[in-house]
């Protein structure tokens, strides 16, 4: 009889190990990827490429190569020297290789090379294997640092992670840019948002969270939409003001900028980013905003609800040239163009206690206050042609008391193209759904 205890053990050594200097001068065994195979005079160099990174391998020849290409699955063994010329400032002087499973067919692009230049129609196609390339690679581990840094920050913050539905009766954002779908015999939509679910929460466990896809079914071909993309949202009760959500944001991209620059760096490197200063974000009024890129730039207001994409890019050249500043708080925004569940200002009722966070003259974040009475609420949504009988079980949190509460949700994909100076949003997306593309 065997049982299964749970004790993943290997005796192969990771990226990390490797680069620690414990076992320099030992024989030690890796597996990986055969990245690159280079014959130089006599001795062949052969990189592995590893979960964390790669790892140069050297012989001089005795070793029986004729079974190994690139992107080959290898076991290798040998002794680990110090070598400053080699990535890392260590190589294995290999004595062994065992090929584990060989390719069928040669790469049709070479990813091993520092920069792959395609296009997207070219790289999109053919993602599973674009992503071998370490640049390429890299930009999702940036991004699952980012993801990993919102999960640890609100932890600490003593919020409560939560899983929605992604199937709903009802969408959550208003208009039609939402995917209907056949729900048996019922009519049903893919969510827009889950921001009913996590108010509901609220009720529950004051501080919520949650990492997941959300749909728009919006006919964009922009470099900066998706069909379906990852937000990070949260919401939080008892706050005083909408500015509470922006002080937990802020303390957020603080921990996750500290949290890439210790254990991303070499990813950092390998992308040449240098990462914006959070220590102060400008907050400025959505009237005022406009106003002073339209002065300093010369653009005409067209729209007084909504900011352009362009008012957008120049609100954060502004905001840099001003003050040195990556990212900007536009609060107080227009009740024309905000949700049905966002808080009118109580001060002037054309305005509503919400904002958005540019960075980089682009909109990563909504957020704002809620509302949280239920005559109000109601009263909203008949302002806005609204039937509250079909939102009964959203209304219910408010029939049965709520807190005053607030949140926002952030784009995963937005933030990782700022931070990694991509200049379409699908490069940050592992397989994009957009108006064209179901696959990969």
């Amino acid at each position: 009889m065997e049982f299964v205890t749970g004790a993943c053990q290997s005796g192969d050594l990771g990226y990390e190990a490797l680069l620690s200097g414990d076992y320099v001068g030992q024989r030690v065994s890796v597996h990986g990827a055969v990245h690159a195979l280079r014959p130089l005079g006599g001795v062949v160099f052969l990189t592995l490429r590893l979960r964390r990174g790669t790892v140069q391998c050297v012989t001089n020849g005795q070793l029986d190569l004729s079974g190994v290409a690139e992107e080959c699955a290898v076991r290798v063994t040998g002794t680990l020297r110090q070598d400053e010329r080699a990535p890392g400032g260590v190589e294995i002087d290999l004595d062994g290789i065992t090929v584990l499973s060989a390719p069928a067919e040669p790469m049709p692009v070479p990813v091993n090379k520092y920069k792959l230049k395609l296009n997207l129609d070219t790289e999109l196609p053919l993602r599973p294997l674009v992503l071998r390339n370490l640049q390429k690679r890299s930009v999702f581990r940036i991004q699952e640092g980012l993801c990993r840094a919102f999960r640890e920050y609100l932890t600490g913050q003593e919020f409560t992670e939560i899983h929605t539905p992604k199937i709903v009766h009802a969408g959550a954002e208003g208009g039609s840019n939402i995917f209907r779908m056949e729900y048996f015999n019922s009519r049903a939509f893919l969510t827009q948002s889950p921001q009913f679910y996590k108010q509901m929460m609220v009720g529950v466990y004051e501080r919520v969270f949650e990492v997941g896809p959300v749909f728009r079914a919006e006919k964009h071909n922009t470099t900066r939409h998706l069909n379906e993309y990852t937000s990070m949202d949260f919401e939080m009760g008892y706050i005083d003001s909408y500015r509470d959500v922006m002080e937990m944001e802020a303390g957020y991209l603080r921990y996750a900028m500290a949290l890439l620059q210790k254990e991303y760096a070499a990813d950092l490197e390998r992308l040449h980013i240098t990462l914006p200063d959070v220590d102060n974000i400008p907050s400025c009024p959505f009237d005022e905003a406009k106003r002073l890129a339209s002065a300093k730039y010369s653009r005409p207001i067209r729209d007084p609800y909504d900011l352009e994409p362009e008012e957008e890019v120049n609100i954060g050249r502004y905001f840099k040239e001003e003050y040195g500043a990556d990212f900007v708080f536009v609060t107080d925004y227009p009740v024309k163009k905000r949700p049905f569940y966002a808080m009118d200002d109580p001060e002037n009722p054309k305005y509503t206690l919400s904002f958005d966070l540019l960075f980089r003259g682009m909109e990563v974040t909504t957020g704002g206050q809620r509302i949280h009475d239920y005559q109000m609420q109601v009263d909203k949504m008949r302002r806005k042609h609204m039937d509250p009988a079909e939102f009964e079980s959203y209304l219910m949190i408010h029939k049965h008391g709520m807190p005053p509460h607030g949140g926002l949700g952030i784009g995963l994909e937005r933030l990782t193209m700022k931070i990694c100076g991509l200049d379409n949003v699908r490069y940050a997306c592992l397989f994009p759904r957009d108006l064209s593309r179901l696959e990969p």
